[in-house]
């Protein structure tokens, strides 16, 4: 009992750095892409290429004053916040990383842990699924009551749209899910990688999106679409439309409470990503079988970033990059050297492919909200109504013909 709770703590310690750097550098990583897409550098002033931004912009949050107005309800202006994150974070401890791991023995004086294997997730409940969707669905209290709570007309109404824009969307995304699970057969997300692995003919992978052709592909189109209104991301992100609701329901918070939305919104985005490639893109499993090269290209992608960062190295744009740029390029190639060892691949090569098919998901995210305009809000719930939910019904109801044909 005394080691699952030591390794469980070590666990817990473990995902709640990685998240919570990952939500930081996710920041970083959507405006420097939104750069790009503008043609802009974006942020380039704090560290090499703005690395240290996101801990310059925690630094200048939690020591700016936090104001509360006069006019708002204070338990629930406070609530409000701490609601969206809470259920925001949950969710993260049901999403497995990768396979079970083997962990050696530790002996630390009078402390001695044994030799354990350990799966790669806090807790494997066999209602992954359901949990995840009962909570996430819980989120839209902490944005409805930021809302309501402000006393402010421009963040009633961003609450209010967020309460009808989450309810609706969440309809076609539940029905998007359940298609899947009815070939998979599984509320466990660790069975449902499971169910996903090997390969059809030899070399095309056994994930959701080619099973049930092409009624899941369909599934993960509408998933993704309805993820974008659940996160209230752009086009869907009417609850924070500046330019009609100044900022919507965050409009009288500030410091860290201002933060606390931002922090939801980007867990909410890294948790749709987990769920949609557990769900359709094979978790942790490669997209091609590991005799034809699978196990060798997180080290030739390491490898190109090394020689591109030489590269720029070459022709800097800083002269401070002539110095930062070869060591970064360095590292990168003692990353592509170090995975090439088994005893080091074998392990980690699975958190490699499902980190790496989650971040797809993300600059996804990103490049959409850098291409697309904001959809009028009678747009966004026709189309959640009229188009996103007929064709979920439809969809779920032709899977469950050919599964049951089959």
């Amino acid at each position: 009992m005394t080691t699952f709770l030591i390794v469980s703590i070590i666990k817990a310690a473990v995902v709640a750095f990685v998240l919570l750097t990952a939500l930081a550098y996710l920041q970083w990583l959507e405006r420097k892409v939104l750069a790009h897409i503008q043609l802009r550098v974006g942020p380039r002033r704090v560290g090499p290429h703005g690395l240290l931004q996101p801990l310059a912009d925690v630094i200048k949050l939690i020591t700016k004053e936090d104001m509360m107005p006069s006019h708002v309800n204070k338990v629930f202006w406070f609530l409000a916040p701490f609601i969206a994150v809470l259920f925001a974070l949950i969710p993260i401890a049901v999403i497995p990383f990768g396979t079970e791991l083997n962990l050696p023995a530790i002996n630390l004086g009078p402390v001695h842990i044994p030799a354990i294997r350990t799966a790669m997730q806090l807790t494997d409940l066999n209602i992954g699924v359901l949990f995840i969707l009962g909570i996430s669905g819980l989120g839209v209290y902490g944005v409805a009551l930021a809302g309501w709570s402000s006393n402010n007309k421009y963040s009633l109404l961003g609450g209010l749209r967020s309460s009808a824009q989450m309810i609706s969307y969440e309809l076609p995304m539940a029905l998007a899910i359940a298609a899947p699970l009815l070939a998979l057969n599984t509320l466990s997300f660790r069975g449902i990688v499971d169910a996903q692995s090997g390969f059809f003919f030899g070399f095309l992978p056994r994930w959701t999106i080619f099973q049930v052709f092409p009624f899941n592909i369909i599934s993960f189109i509408l998933f993704i679409i309805a993820a974008f209104a659940e996160t209230n991301r752009v086009p869907f992100d009417l609850p924070e439309a500046e330019n009609e609701l100044v900022a919507g329901f965050h409009t009288e918070y500030g410091s860290m409470k201002f933060a606390a939305f931002f922090m939801a919104e980007y867990c909410n985005m890294v948790t749709v990503s987990c769920v949609a490639t557990l769900l359709f893109l094979g978790g942790w499993h490669p997209p091609f079988p590991a005799q034809y090269g699978s196990s060798f290209l997180p080290s030739l992608a390491m490898a190109g970033a090394g020689v591109l960062c030489f590269l720029h190295a070459a022709s800097p744009a800083r002269p401070l990059d002539r110095i930062t740029l070869p060591v970064v390029g360095i590292a990168f190639l003692g990353l592509a050297a170090i995975f090439l060892i088994p005893a080091v691949a074998l392990p980690l090569m699975p958190i490699i492919w499902f980190s790496a098919k989650v971040l797809f998901i993300l600059f996804v995210y990103i490049w959409v909200r850098g291409t697309l305009p904001r959809f009028r809000y009678d747009q966004l719930m026709r189309f959640a109504w009229t188009f996103m939910f007929p064709v979920a019904v439809t969809n779920l109801f032709l899977t469950g013909l050919v599964v049951a044909l089959s």
